[in-house]
């Protein structure tokens, strides 16, 4: 314990009041506090604080070494958070995620931490193979559109971002659905509709189908492509219909390309986690795990 240690330790029961609340800031026991402060006094041969049941009362030499200290200290604690912010923009964060994701969202977000030094290298993928390659050490982190599977130990999810999904078609396929048997029986009236697909298990649409008619979707197939933004483009070009996260078609609804097929009452949701090894996270990786947090606040259900 140096002696820069302990007179951190008195400025914190100074301007905190109790030996208690400077042990919660300082995220250690209040017997270590009170250890500390016994030690400081003992050099200095001096009372700084008087036990009441105000808390920790300052005496005459407590004020007097809080006037000498609290500015030099509080610059050091200063330049010392500059330099661990510095120090977590160097190096490399090996991020995984889905490259519709990382396109809008992801890079906008922390393109302005590179500006510091921190190199970004992202690997684009399906969430199954991103997360295989997080838990064989090839990525740092990955923002999964899956909860890591209960067996795959080793690895720390943490809830991110919505993402909200809308069944959308171009106004001239939407012209050909019977609104009234679309009320009355979804399934049916949409079923003569061919689906433009992200893979050949029909990801997205089947959960869309199940989660809202209560089935798979019975339709035929147009178009596989393993690429949201490609999907987006067929549907807009007449190939089909298709489920989409809802940033990504927004534009196109608002230019009235498309329209919203089906509408619900919950519209269907997705849960995005940010996912890393379990056991200490490295700084640039906590750097780039506050900033998405940070820049998720601003969007919403995306």
């Amino acid at each position: 314990m140096s002696d820069l240690d302990l007179l951190a330790t008195f400025l914190e029961i100074y301007r905190r009041g109790s030996l208690t609340a400077a042990a919660a800031a300082l995220g250690v026991s209040q017997p270590a506090v009170s250890g500390q402060l016994a030690r400081l006094e003992s050099q200095l041969d001096s009372v700084l604080f008087e036990r009441s049941r105000r808390g920790a009362v300052p005496t005459p030499r407590a004020h007097e070494l809080a006037r000498h200290i609290a500015s030099p200290m509080d610059q050091l604690r200063g330049a010392l958070a500059q330099d661990a912010e510095r120090r977590s923009r160097q190096g490399t964060v090996r991020l995984g995620a889905a490259g519709e994701l990382t396109a809008s969202r992801l890079v906008p977000a922390l393109a302005p931490l590179v500006s510091g030094g921190l190199r970004l290298d992202f690997t684009l993928g399906l969430a199954d193979d991103l997360l295989s390659a997080l838990a064989e050490g090839e990525l740092d982190l990955v923002v999964s559109s899956i909860r890591p599977p209960a067996g795959r130990r080793g690895l720390v999810a943490m809830p991110f971002v919505d993402e909200e999904f809308v069944l959308v078609a171009t106004p001239t396929t939407a012209r050909s659905v019977d609104q009234g048997r679309l009320a009355e029986d979804p399934l049916a009236a949409l079923a003569h509709l061919p689906i433009v697909a992200y893979g050949p298990e029909l990801p997205i649409v089947r959960r869309y189908w199940r989660s809202e008619f209560g089935r798979r979707p019975p339709n035929p197939v147009s178009m596989t492509v393993p690429d949201l933004r490609a999907v987006l483009a067929a549907v807009v070009a007449g190939a089909g219909i298709s489920v989409l996260p809802r940033y990504l078609a927004e534009p196109a609804l608002a230019a009235g390309s498309l329209e919203v097929l089906h509408h619900t009452q919950v519209q269907p949701l997705n849960t995005l986690y940010l996912v890393t090894p379990s056991g200490p996270t490295p700084e640039p990786v906590t750097l780039v795990q506050r900033q998405l947090r940070r820049q998720a606040e601003t969007w919403g259900p995306l």
